[in-house]
């Protein structure tokens, strides 16, 4: 008898994910225990183990689908077995897949079988979100099942031009193809938004929508600081980097500041117990925050090695899921880019975030004209205006810039 592997609730919040790749091929074997198969979800990618011993029959969902939870994932079972016509829910084209430009828009056609239209769970998802009636569109699936690429394809005026090949010369004027709102040109290629980049769009777009945020920025003279932190980093031979210092500033600042660590929801204000502090890290494929969680009773030596700790296994995709999640407010750290300022969107449900940018060079002169370098960097603090007032704001960040500048009190 073959067995169906569906895909998995990787948590309690997940409706789908996203096949990031299959570790087994049809017809090879596969012992219980095995990870079959790779899955994006939240930010984060999970192996999938067989809970079956047998042969890997048919693999249905394809790399860089996005698939419900229960959806169809593949069959395992005996060499030889019939398996079920079934098929996972697909989407649009694969992200390393590429289809031939198209000029004109397929004709809609009504599928139905006994006047029910088939369609998919998530196609139907789908058409309910983008407004189309999926009753006049072809479906390309088994027994013209509608599936959520067909709601796509039926969403534009053509089907997605994923690449478009470029002649060797060009001697006229390049041409734009449309695709949807976007006018490609010869030499562009299109990807699918998926994985973590779709859900980082889907998280900021949401930030954005909902929020009325707020974004301070405050100069503060870190001269002492870096002075402090190379003689401590000498004596004690060790290697603490600046964002160190910052994380510790900011846990204390906190702490005494309670009413930074809210969250709205409904029409309820949550005033948070615990001061768990989300650091923004960049991967290729995105953005993740990985939480601190109690920073506010760690030693500087702690924060050190938890923050570089969750930074190496967050590029090694090895974070588990509760260590991205919980955070009652976040850090976001471009400095080493050389940002001189930006306004960071707040991570949700925090209701604020901190930007730290570079540390600069510049002549200061004294009452007396004495002229002087300093050291100075700014912060940026974007938080949701409907818990956090400007002047409220202010008192936290000045909070911070004490103890930036007098380095002494961060560990005291």
């Amino acid at each position: 008898m073959a067995f169906e592997v569906k895909m998995p609730q990787l948590g309690l919040t997940m409706e789908e994910g996203t096949v990031t790749r299959w570790v087994k091929k049809e017809g090879e074997a596969v012992k219980a225990g095995d990870v079959i198969v790779e899955i994006t979800t939240d930010k984060l990618t999970s192996e999938v183990e067989s809970e079956f011993d047998g042969t890997m029959l048919k693999i249905v969902a394809q790399e860089g689908e996005d698939i419900p939870v229960k959806g169809l994932l593949a069959y395992i079972g005996e060499p030889g077995e019939t398996v079920g016509s079934a098929e996972a829910v697909p989407a649009a084209a694969p992200v390393a897949e590429t289809t031939p430009v198209v000029a004109a828009p397929m004709a809609p056609v009504a599928v139905t079988t006994s006047g029910r239209v088939r369609i998919s769970p998530l196609a139907r998802k789908t058409a309910a979100k983008m407004g189309i009636d999926y009753a006049n569109v072809k479906g390309s699936g088994p027994a013209g099942r509608i599936v959520q690429k067909d709601i796509l394809t039926a969403a534009q005026s053509a089907p997605v031009v994923a690449s478009v090949a470029t002649p060797a010369a060009v001697s006229t004027p390049t041409p734009a193809i449309a695709s949807g709102s976007i006018d490609l040109m010869e030499g562009d290629e299109v990807v699918k938004l998926a994985g973590m980049r779709k859900v980082v769009a889907e998280r900021m777009a949401q930030s954005r929508r909902e929020i009325p945020s707020v974004t301070q920025n405050v100069k503060i003279d870190v001269t002492n600081l870096m002075k402090f932190r190379k003689q401590v980093n000498e004596d004690l031979g060790v290697k603490y980097s600046v964002n160190d210092f910052i994380l510790k500033a900011v846990a204390k600042a906190l702490k005494n500041n309670k009413h930074i660590l809210v969250t709205l929801d409904g029409d309820k204000i949550i005033k948070r117990a615990h001061v768990n502090v989300g650091m923004a890290v960049a991967l290729d494929e995105g953005l993740i925050v990985p939480v601190l969680k109690d920073i506010d009773k760690m030693s500087l030596e702690e924060i050190s090695a938890t923050a570089k700790d969750l930074a190496e296994r967050a590029r090694t995709n090895k974070l588990g899921m509760d260590e991205y999640k919980g955070s009652t407010f976040s850090i976001s750290n471009l400095g080493m880019f050389g940002v001189e300022t930006f306004d960071p969107i707040v991570n949700q449900p925090d209701s604020g975030i901190l930007g730290v940018c570079a540390v600069q060079d510049e002549l200061v002169m004294d009452d007396e004209g004495n002229i002087s370098k300093r050291q100075f960097m700014r912060i940026s603090f974007t938080f949701d205006h409907r818990l956090i007032d400007g002047a409220t704001a202010a008192k936290f960040e000045l909070a911070i810039k004490e103890l930036l500048e007098n380095p002494m009190k961060i560990l005291l």
